[in-house]
């Protein structure tokens, strides 16, 4: 089995040093950056699972990279930051990353986070025997391409995060039928929900920027007020 390799993008050594003990243990290659620009060089050079990415840093931070990250690649991202507030969360989750862990954090809550974000990352990314289009999921101009990981609006490619493909599939797999915030959050967290509503509303809101002609007059992601969401084509 292949061995995934984790980026750590960090200028505190000392968590630098703790994560790579951890990770290490648990049997994953770590690479290392100390900001923003050094992890872009290295995702040149060195294919990559996943990164950690914390926020504050020198040179470029981790929303700058985070965004330039996000315009070419879709591995799961997993911010770190001593900034905890609800709109520190909601900033980070709407450019793009996949999950959000404040500091100080618990290794083994990171490292828990990491195999969980990397096994829905594979499980649809995974490579599967094409049956003529069972692998497409359409609703109009809408296609949600499961095998590729893609999705098309009016045959304009769309770029979405891990985390909003599967929340687009999971949608387009109960079409018509409403899920809840929570019914969401569980399915795609694999999480206790708890705070959860925030976090899934920036998703949904995410996805709707990138797939509706008018975010604010969705055709396809519609709210249904009180109980949840639903996916249908255009009426």
């Amino acid at each position: 089995m292949k061995q995934e390799t984790i980026l750590l993008v960090d200028d505190e050594q000392e968590i630098v040093d703790l994560l790579d003990i951890y990770f290490s243990n648990e049997g994953y290659r770590l690479l290392k950056a100390a900001d923003g620009i050094e992890a872009l060089h290295c995702l040149n050079r060195e294919e990559v699972d996943l990164i950690i990415l914390d926020v504050m840093m020198p040179k470029m931070d981790g929303i700058a990279a985070c965004i330039k990250i996000r315009e070419e690649r879709k591995m799961p991202i997993i911010m770190l930051s001593a900034k905890n507030s609800d709109m520190d969360k909601i900033v980070g989750l709407s450019i793009g990353a996949d999950d959000y862990v404040g500091k100080p954090f618990n290794p083994l809550e990171l490292v828990a986070r990491a195999k969980s974000q990397l096994r829905r990352y594979h499980k649809f990314n995974q490579e599967a025997p094409v049956r003529g289009n069972d692998n497409e999921l359409v609703f109009e101009d809408l296609i949600i391409d499961t095998l590729r990981h893609e999705v098309s609006v009016d045959n304009r490619k769309v770029k979405l995060t891990p985390r909003e493909f599967a929340i687009l599939e999971l949608l387009a797999r109960h079409q018509g039928q409403v899920l809840s915030m929570e019914q969401i959050y569980r399915n795609i967290w694999n999480e206790p929900f708890l705070d959860g509503g925030n976090t899934v509303m920036v998703h949904i809101r995410n996805i709707r920027e990138k797939i509706e002609v008018d975010s604010k007059r969705p055709c396809y992601v519609q709210t249904v007020w009180g109980i949840g969401y639903k996916l249908d084509g255009p009426s």
